[in-house]
């Protein structure tokens, strides 16, 4: 079957045009870190200088982060999440646990993250309205654009 020029409408896929490309997450991971320094940046991510310097251009003008001097002479520039950047962050965590679990050995976590509660921090997406924690079969898909369901394109 060849590929649809039309492809489902996706908030995933446009959430992913933004912050999808190689590197962006990773960005985004050491600014929430703290580390929000080109060169600290370059240090902790090992992305080639041009590529980063290219990112970090993409999620400022996409309002992910915000740029700010922190050095007049020479100027130099300090990289902050902005609201819609800290709404990414459960993403990353949910991101990293799924690597714990899935992609390193059992006993070989590079980072553990301790809540407020002094509790180590395990992330699950739960419901707004009732709390419970989403499973997949919990979960019925609602199709919003015309001429698309769950299987796929209506007929035309």
């Amino acid at each position: 079957m060849a590929a649809s020029r039309d492809p489902r409408p996706c908030s995933i896929a446009d959430a992913l045009a933004l912050v999808g490309e190689k590197y962006s997450l990773l960005v985004l991971r050491e600014v929430c870190l703290g580390n929000g320094r080109f060169d600290q940046l370059v240090r902790n991510i090992g992305a080639p200088r041009d590529i980063l310097a290219t990112r970090l251009r993409r999620l400022v003008d996409a309002g992910i982060l915000t740029k700010r001097v922190y050095s007049e002479r020479p100027q130099r520039f300090e990289y902050r999440p902005t609201p819609a950047g800290l709404e990414l962050e459960p993403v990353l965590l949910t991101l990293m646990a799924w690597g714990d679990r899935h992609v390193r050995e059992d006993d070989d976590r590079p980072m553990v993250l301790e809540h407020s509660c002094g509790h180590e921090l395990t992330p699950v997406v739960a419901c707004a309205a009732c709390g419970g924690t989403v499973v997949h079969e919990d979960l019925t898909s609602h199709p919003q654009t015309p001429g698309w369901t769950v299987k796929g394109p209506t007929a035309a």
